[in-house]
C-alpha cells in the first residue's frame, strides 16, 4: 500500500520546517527585570539629637471629694465619667438637722443684738456696768459664730465640687450613713486638660551628654518643646513643653525626675498610662542620618544594604550612636552619597544587580496614646 509511506513522509516534514521563522518553540526565554529596591541617599547635615524616655501620665490637679457632715446621702446629683465645674453639687446629705440647726443659730444672734442694743444706751448713763455690756458683746459674737459654722455645714450638706474636671465613679449609693466620725471618701474628680507626664532620664546619659558639649562636639538645645509616643509608635497630634527637670539624682535608680505638659481638649490622655517622651537633647552640624528601619541588628553587630556604583546590594558594617527624632545618626560606616537600602530586603540576596527607586516615607501617624513598652534597644541595653 502506497498510504504509509505518504504518512511518514508528511510527518517528517512537520518535524523538520513546518513552522515559521520567529514562532513556535524557537523562541528563547524571556529576560528577568531586577527588582526594584526603596533606597535613601544619605548625606551630612543638622541633626537635632532626641531621646525616647519612659514615662506615666498625671492629672494636674486631683481632688479627693469627702463627706464634711455626718448624715445619710439622698441624692447624687452627677453622672459618672463626666465633667464637672467647680462649686457644682455632686451629693445631697440629708439637710433637716442642718437647716433646723441654722435656723436656731438665727433665733440666738437675733436674741443676743437685742441684748447688746439694749445695754448700749444704758452704759452711757451708768445704768449697766462696762462687765454687763462686755458679756452680752462676748454673748452676740459667739452666736455669730455659731451661725456661720452652723450654715457652713448646711451648705456641705450639699456636697460641692472642690475643682473642675472629670468626676469618677462614686463611691456610695444613696441611704448610706457618710460622715460618723471619719471623713467618707465620695468620689474623686481629676483635671485632665492640661495633663503632665512624669519620666526619668538617665544620669549617666546626661553627664554624657554634657561632657560632648564642653568638648565641642555637638550645641546644646534651646527648645523645650517635647513629643509623646504611643505604643503603635504613633505621635500625639499635640506638643508638649518641658516644665522642669529635678536637681537631685535618685539614689536607687540613678537616675532624674522631669515633667512635661500636654494638652488634652480630647480627653484621650488618661492619668496612670504608660508613654514614651522624646526629648531634644543638643545640635549636631555634621551628621549622617538614616531611618531606623534601615538597620539591622545581630549578634555579630549592626549593618546596613547598600546599592553601590555597579548597582549590586551590598552588606555594609555600622555604628550607630543618638536618635534624631525617628532616625539613626550612624558614627562610623558611612561617608555620605551612599544608597541605603530602605525596603525591599526580601526581593534580592546580596550581590544582586538591583533597581534603585526613591523611598517614599509615609507620613508618621498621629493617634490616641495606648500603654507604651519598651523598644528594642532598651531591652537589650537592659
Amino acid at each position: 500500500m502506497k498510504v504509509l509511506p505518504y504518512l511518514l513522509f508528511a510527518t517528517a516534514l512537520t518535524a523538520c520546517g513546518g513552522d515559521k521563522p520567529g514562532q513556535g518553540a524557537a523562541a528563547g526565554p524571556t529576560a528577568t527585570p531586577p527588582p526594584e529596591i526603596e533606597v535613601v541617599t544619605v548625606t551630612a547635615g543638622a541633626a537635632t539629637l532626641t531621646q525616647e524616655l519612659p514615662g506615666r501620665l498625671q492629672a494636674i490637679r486631683t481632688a479627693q471629694v469627702r463627706a464634711r457632715v455626718e448624715g445619710v446621702v439622698e441624692k447624687r446629683l452627677f453622672v459618672e465619667g463626666s465633667e464637672v465645674t467647680a462649686g457644682a453639687r455632686l451629693f445631697l446629705i440629708d439637710p433637716r438637722t442642718y437647716d433646723a440647726a441654722a435656723e436656731s443659730a438665727e433665733a440666738d444672734v437675733a436674741a443676743a443684738k437685742q441684748v447688746v442694743d439694749r445695754y448700749k444706751p444704758l452704759l452711757d448713763i451708768k445704768a449697766v456696768s462696762q462687765q454687763e455690756f462686755d458679756q452680752a458683746l462676748a454673748k452676740f459674737k459667739q452666736t455669730e459664730a455659731a451661725l456661720a459654722k452652723a450654715k457652713l455645714d448646711l451648705e456641705n450638706a450639699s456636697v460641692p465640687a472642690p475643682i473642675s474636671g472629670r468626676i469618677g465613679r462614686a463611691m456610695v449609693t444613696e441611704g448610706a450613713l457618710v460622715g460618723r466620725n471619719e471623713v467618707t471618701l465620695l468620689t474623686t474628680i481629676e483635671q485632665l486638660d492640661p495633663i503632665y507626664v512624669n519620666f526619668t532620664q538617665s544620669n549617666a546619659d546626661l553627664l554624657r551628654m554634657q561632657r560632648a558639649i564642653k568638648a565641642g562636639r555637638i550645641k546644646r538645645t534651646e527648645g523645650r518643646r517635647v513629643e509623646l509616643i504611643a505604643e503603635d509608635g504613633s505621635v500625639y497630634e499635640y506638643p508638649g513643653k518641658l516644665l522642669f527637670t529635678d536637681m537631685a539624682v535618685d539614689p536607687n535608680t540613678g537616675s532624674i525626675q522631669l515633667r512635661a505638659e500636654f494638652p488634652n481638649p480630647k480627653r484621650e490622655l488618661l492619668p496612670g498610662t504608660f508613654v514614651r517622651v522624646r526629648v531634644p537633647l543638643a545640635q549636631v552640624d555634621q551628621a549622617i542620618k538614616v531611618p531606623q528601619r534601615a538597620v539591622q541588628t545581630t549578634p555579630q553587630g549592626q549593618s546596613e544594604m547598600v546599592v553601590d556604583a555597579d548597582g549590586k546590594m551590598t552588606p555594609r558594617p555600622v555604628k550607630t550612636g543618638d536618635m534624631a527624632g525617628t532616625d539613626w545618626i550612624v558614627d562610623d560606616g558611612l561617608k555620605g552619597g551612599e544608597q541605603v537600602v530602605v525596603n525591599g530586603l526580601q526581593k534580592a540576596r546580596p550581590g544582586t544587580v538591583v533597581k534603585a527607586v526613591p523611598w517614599q516615607p509615609a507620613a508618621p501617624a498621629t493617634g490616641p496614646v495606648s500603654p507604651a513598652t519598651p523598644t528594642a534597644r532598651e531591652r537589650n541595653q537592659g
